[in-house]
């Protein structure tokens, strides 16, 4: 069965003041969103789990710890850990350890947090659907 993780930051820590992130954002939407996806992960018949991080240094030894836990198929990482340039540095040190920690996985990016399926999807649904892929 195909497995799916979403990686982003815990909402709780989210500083929403920042500019990079989209107005009227706050914790309680990104929780929804999070519930939304991994309903919509699930409605295709795929597993789904998540691993919400703190920007406190902690972020990778979570991350290599859900990787080890399972083999995912595809890793969704969310725009909240990518847009932000103060985030930098969690964004990349996040990327090394799924390319170290599971190497086969595809790696996406969502938009928001609902959208993490149609993210993960352009990874896994068919050949047609990967671009810069082999079918």
């Amino acid at each position: 069965m195909v497995r799916v993780l979403l990686i982003g930051y815990d909402p709780d820590t989210v500083d929403f003041s920042d500019p990079a992130l989209p107005p009227g954002l706050d914790a309680g939407t990104i929780r929804a969103g999070i519930d939304i996806a991994l309903a919509r992960i699930r409605d295709r018949g795929w597993e789904a789990d998540h691993c919400l991080i703190r920007p406190d240094g902690s972020a990778v030894a979570m991350v290599e710890r859900q990787l080890a836990a399972a083999r995912y198929d595809c890793v969704v990482i969310g725009a909240g850990l990518r847009l932000p340039p103060r985030s930098l540095l969690d964004f990349e040190a996040v990327l090394n350890a799924i390319h170290r920690a599971a190497p086969g996985a595809a790696i996406a990016f969502n938009t928001r947090p609902e959208d993490s399926d149609a993210a993960a999807a352009r990874w896994l649904d068919t050949p047609a659907a990967r671009p810069g892929r082999p079918a």
